[in-house]
């Protein structure tokens, strides 16, 4: 659907801005108008990751005057393969300063504001309330959810992007004009269930591919050109290298943005999506080791079968030594349960933690009483017992 112009067009364009923005200029539906929306334009990135990186710098490119960065973390090397506006020289330093360098470098035209902070109920909606539009390149579920209740109860729109291995999906979700997140997906997947990019990866790439896409949906909401994914998901699949749509419809009875709403004001995110299920936590309780710990069983030679619940290929890049391989799904499906020992301690391990303990759970339930699970999984033997092995 076509809508007005998000934004009123600044006073006026410079002549420099006039030389830099000639390529936009002199396409009929953005022209001067279109331009000048951009430079009066306020767009929040929610992260400085895989979408957010492509997104930051081509707004900044196209003359968007206000650029908010969100973000918490830091630049980490496994970082570098597909969140190309940070560099080998900014490992270690803040993402929302390495971002906001590169941005200045693009375009010394666009003023950044940095939020230096994890976004959540307490500070989102003062955040949202200082810009037109966000635009979010987020890679969880509680965030999501967070993200499109405050644009919902804002009356804002924003620009969505979801990214796992080779596929991606885009779309503008507006509830003044179309549905909003939950209207596609009323309830988060249940913990564990969806893997992140962490634990199954992305093809690098597809950052730019799914980024671009947003940043085209911004540009054309800010300035009022196009059609843009106002009830409709754009779905990429890149080895296939195919572009479908879905249409997507307001629910009425869609608990934030439906005729009746249910949720009028923010929740607890973490808890609506429950990163860890209640039996996982239950599991865990009193049956989770440090890799210490782990390390002092193995130099006493405890009987103990060390299980890694990870995939094949994250297995090969670094692993626990004596760990034996047992797919998550392998025992969520139950076939594994049959193979394992009856007369020794099972330990389970995964990449942080997470993935074992719901594994953790189904044994429990299987009868291994005494199985426990190491919090803080690889990584945290890599840190605490092997810090030349590989992270990734």
């Amino acid at each position: 659907m076509s809508l007005p112009p998000l934004v009123e067009p600044a006073a006026e364009l410079t002549v420099d801005e006039v030389r830099r923005y000639s390529r936009h200029l002199i396409i009929p539906d953005v022209g001067m108008a279109g331009q000048k929306r951009l430079k009066n334009a306020k767009v929040l990135a929610v992260g400085a990751g895989g979408l957010g990186s492509p997104a930051l710098m081509y707004l900044a490119a196209a003359g968007v005057g206000t650029l908010g960065i969100v973000e918490f973390d830091e630049v980490d090397e496994s970082n570098l393969q597909r969140q190309i506006i940070h560099s080998q020289a900014d490992i270690g330093r803040p993402k929302a300063v390495s971002a906001m360098e590169t941005v200045q470098g693009i375009n010394p035209y666009v003023q950044v504001n940095i939020h230096d902070e994890r976004l959540d109920s307490s500070n989102v909606m003062e955040l949202f309330s200082q810009y037109d539009l966000i635009v979010d390149g987020t890679d969880n579920f509680a965030t999501r959810y967070l993200v499109n209740d405050a644009c919902v109860l804002l009356g804002k729109p924003y620009v969505w992007g979801s990214i796992y291995r080779f596929d991606g999906q885009a779309s503008v979700f507006w509830s003044e004009h179309g549905p909003c997140y939950r209207c596609l997906y009323p309830e988060p997947p249940p913990p564990g269930m969806v893997p992140s990019c962490a634990e199954g990866g992305v093809l690098g790439v597809l950052c730019a591919s799914i980024g671009s896409i947003q940043v085209t949906e911004a540009i054309k909401v800010l300035t009022g050109t196009g059609d843009p994914l106002v009830g409709r998901l754009m779905i990429y699949d890149a080895l296939e290298m195919t572009y479908r749509q879905v249409k997507a419809r307001k629910d009425p009875d869609c608990a934030v943005c439906g005729e009746n709403p249910t949720v009028t004001e923010l929740i607890d995110y973490e808890a609506f999506c429950g990163v860890v299920s209640d039996e996982a936590q239950a599991a865990a309780k009193d049956s989770t080791i440090t890799p210490r710990q782990l390390k002092d069983w193995i130099d006493a030679d405890e009987k103990i079968e060390i299980i890694d619940v990870r995939e094949q290929n994250e297995y090969e890049i670094v692993s626990i030594p004596g760990a034996r391989l047992i797919p998550k799904n392998e025992f969520l499906m139950g076939s594994a349960l049959g193979d394992l020992p009856q007369d020794r301690r099972i330990v389970l391990h995964c990449k942080t933690g997470v993935r074992s303990a719901e594994v953790l759970a189904v044994l429990k339930n299987a009868g291994f009483a005494d199985a426990v699970h190491v919090g803080g999984g690889v990584i945290g033997w890599v840190n605490q017992i092997e810090p030349e092995k590989p992270v990734y």
